[in-house]
């Protein structure tokens, strides 16, 4: 028994050493982690990462976004009959009167998706923060703005709710109504240019006016006007209203105020990069908007356009460009050789017309210079002194405000062709060429309104959203009908584009609130404003 309990007691005492040997080294490893833990934290966090983010970076993320999408050259453009295409398909649109959903929610996208989103997010991080007070208001200008663009394409839109899914759970906001969208838009630019203040702090990171409170606060006014001119028909006492604020708030009053985004090879021109990469050959200006400037002698035309005579494919369009043309085909930017496109005809049935005239294929059709106005650097232009001074002209025709119709009307043309130097030294045009133009076309009271707006049609070109929306309130120009056989429409024009399919599948019901009240979902139902 002695010599068993012996062995007993040396295999234990054994296995307790080992046992504690355990315990002992756990107990160090977890020193070891404790001491190692000071600190931790601190050495997880990447130091050159941001924790916030200052909300002007937000401002110019929507600034960048706001540029006119490429989608506007398958409707708007080709619904003012200024840039048209030939070709059916991803392409078809206002060229042949027809309903693509797939081009048509690029606006939506854009504007309510993104644009809309970001300004909302800038307004919340800066509404109780005194120092960013200017640019509080500034987001709420862009922000006006970019719902304009939106009910004006689509008319109802949610806008109260917009851009409140990850703020307040949002995820199916109401559609307003347009009326109410632009009475609070009126109140939203009424405000925040009068609280924008020159001794706060300047947002020089703003990549629109660089926090210059003085144009921002022209250029609220400048919109409040243009927002006013949309009642014109619908409520022309609203409209005389709002105009006069306008004037007296004091809207742009040079070319130094105009809103545009300057572009580079980072940023670029969406205009630009469409028609310089898959869609340079496709698109071509229509034939009225080529007529109308030629049977002017308007010397924008030599500014804008560029023919490519005796070209029989595209190549030969892009090998010009490159300076290295086929035989027998000609680049030529001369005003006298231009010729566009007549609208009502595709690629195939177009081949009746380019025999007729003796040319070699639709190829040789004028496009908007590519080089130039349509570079991937190229500016993009939103609210300008030269749209504004036209609807002053208007505004002071129908004499809701003083000064002289003729006088704004030539200030008009004269800012828009002076605007061209901005593209660049080759679409400058001279200041004689500018004075010859202006006193050989000056304003016909018995014409005016149609003179004035055939001009803003010219100042808005490469702006589709509005020349598009002056079109429909003002009717002018008096654009015959396009004839394409093929339409979805059974109106002269489309009157509006259509919702994106996605909304009837994640915010149905209110969709169909919209629509109940608005009018079927389809190109020739109107929006508020546009009344017959």
């Amino acid at each position: 028994m002695n010599v068993l309990a012996e062995n007993f007691n040396q295999k234990n005492t054994g296995t307790m050493k080992k046992i504690l040997k355990s315990v002992f080294t756990g107990l160090f490893a977890l020193l070891l982690v404790s001491g190692c833990d000071n600190g931790f934290d601190e050495m997880n966090i990447n130091p050159v990462q941001p924790t916030s983010l200052d909300p002007i970076y937000l401002m110019n993320r929507a600034a960048l976004f706001s540029t006119i999408s490429s989608t506007t050259l398958n409707y708007e453009s080709a619904i003012v009959q200024q840039i048209v295409s030939p070709n059916g398909g991803v392409l078809a649109g206002g060229n042949f009167n027809q309903l693509n959903r797939a081009f048509s929610i690029g606006t939506w996208n854009k504007y309510y998706r993104d644009v809309l989103k970001h300004t909302v997010d800038v307004k919340r991080f800066t509404r109780d923060d005194p120092n960013r007070n200017n640019l509080y208001q500034m987001a709420r200008i862009l922000h006006a703005m970019s719902a304009m663009i939106l009910t004006d394409t689509f008319g109802d839109v949610p806008y109260f709710e917009a851009g409140l899914g990850y703020l307040e759970g949002k995820i199916d906001p109401a559609y307003d109504r347009q009326e109410d969208i632009y009475l609070d838009i009126f109140n939203e630019l009424q405000q925040a240019t009068a609280s924008l203040n020159p001794s706060g702090r300047i947002e020089t990171g703003d990549i629109f006016y660089g926090g210059d409170i003085a144009k921002w606060r022209r250029l609220g006014y400048s919109l409040m006007l243009r927002a006013a001119m949309r009642h014109s028909k619908v409520n022309p006492t609203r409209a005389r209203e709002w105009v006069e604020r306008a004037v007296a708030g004091g809207v742009m009053a040079s070319n130094a105020d105009n809103m545009l985004i300057r572009h580079d090879f980072n940023y670029s021109n969406e205009l630009g990069n469409t028609l310089n990469a898959t869609e340079a050959n496709n698109f071509y200006l229509a034939e009225p908007f080529q007529q109308f400037l030629s049977s002017k002698n308007d010397p924008r035309l030599g500014s804008i356009a560029v023919r490519f005579i005796g070209a029989g494919s595209g190549p030969d369009q892009n090998n010009a460009l490159a300076g290295n043309p086929a035989p027998g085909v000609t680049l030529s930017r001369n005003p006298a050789d231009q010729m566009g496109f007549p609208m009502g005809f595709d690629n195939q049935t177009i081949g009746g017309v380019v025999q007729a005239r003796g040319l070699r294929s639709f190829y040789e059709f004028s496009q908007v210079d590519r080089t130039r106005m349509t570079a991937r650097d190229a500016p993009i232009f939103h609210v300008t002194y030269s749209q504004t001074s036209l609807l002053l002209a208007e505004a002071a025709q129908r004499g809701w405000i003083a000064g002289s119709p003729s006088e704004f009307y030539a200030q008009g043309i004269r800012a828009h062709m002076q605007q061209m130097a901005v593209y660049g030294a080759s679409t400058a045009i001279p200041q004689s060429a500018i004075d010859a133009f202006v006193n050989a076309n000056p304003l016909d009271p018995g014409s005016a309104l149609q003179q004035i707006g055939e001009q803003y049609w010219v100042a808005s070109f490469l702006n589709g959203y509005e020349g598009f929306a002056n079109f429909r309130r003002t009717g002018y120009p008096a654009l015959t009908p396009n004839p394409y056989p093929g339409r979805d429409i059974s109106g002269d024009f489309i009157r509006r584009l259509s919702y994106p399919d996605a909304e009837f599948s994640v915010n149905n019901a209110n969709i169909q609130a919209a629509v109940a009240r608005q009018g079927p979902d389809n190109l020739d139902t109107r929006v508020w404003w546009d009344t017959p």
